[in-house]
């Protein structure tokens, strides 16, 4: 049997990391995107501006290339940006939609035709529970985030009659470089330690005060894309150590 082949963006570091790693342990073929990818990670490093059009359909064609057709697509590639609204910087909110929103709408575009072709494609958004909440100084991440539980939904209703699946996976904080990051800068804003930052504030509206780690959101990204996962499509898919329950 063929092996199965899928596209994984932000796939140097984190979740896209994590996802590539577990794909390829299950027997994928992986095109691993990234702005710099890993020569030494998981599946075919492939380079690629994920902020442009012309990176976008450079990813898919390479997969396509390489594979010989596409069955899945995960879009995970993503940055953030903190800052109110009155001070936020406005190139800023254009890299965020580019890169969380414009860029999943391009990458399932692209590789519509392919997925078709497969008979069963998979598309998996990795949003967030900022995808379905919000918080304040995140204008920019928030809105795309809700943006690309929307697209879900879309590409699931046009993907149907094609067998083509799409789900959006919302954790709550993960650890990633990205959070690691926003706690230290917290500890540094209010003169506490990385700890207080992450339990105190970070981590205050989930029930559960832990991390995520980037492997349970991998699992989760790889029952969705087997057999398992046939009947989860246009919804948000939530491990968020009970944040939405309030």
């Amino acid at each position: 049997m063929t092996a199965r082949r899928a596209l994984v963006t932000g796939a140097a570091s984190g979740i896209g990391r994590a996802v590539a790693e577990r794909l390829v342990a299950d027997g994928w073929w992986v095109l691993s995107v990234d702005q710099q990818p890993d020569p030494d990670g998981p599946g075919d490093p492939f380079t690629a501006d994920l902020a442009t059009r012309e990176g976008n359909r450079a990813a898919v064609d390479a997969a396509v290339e390489r594979f010989g057709g596409l069955d899945a697509l995960v879009a995970n590639a993503g940055f953030q940006h903190v800052s109110p609204v009155d001070e936020f910087d406005e190139g800023r909110w254009d890299a965020l939609l580019a890169v969380l929103l414009t860029s999943p709408f391009l990458l399932a575009r692209y590789a519509w035709p392919h997925l078709k072709e497969s008979g069963e494609g998979r598309i998996v958004v990795v949003s967030s529970v900022h995808g379905l909440v919000a918080s304040p100084h995140k204008a920019g991440y928030v809105a795309a985030k809700h943006g690309a539980v929307g697209l879900v939904k879309t590409l699931a209703l046009e993907g149907a009659p094609h067998g083509i699946r799409a789900v959006a996976i919302c954790p709550g904080f993960v650890r990633t470089p990205l959070v690691e990051r926003q706690a230290v800068a917290l500890a540094e804003q209010r003169g506490i330690t990385e700890d207080e930052a992450l339990a105190g504030v970070l981590l205050e509206p989930q029930a559960l005060k832990e991390l995520i780690e980037p492997s349970e959101v991998a699992d989760v990204a790889a029952f969705l894309l087997g057999p398992g996962g046939r009947a989860f499509t246009g919804a948000p898919v939530v491990l968020d150590n009970g944040w939405t329950a309030r």
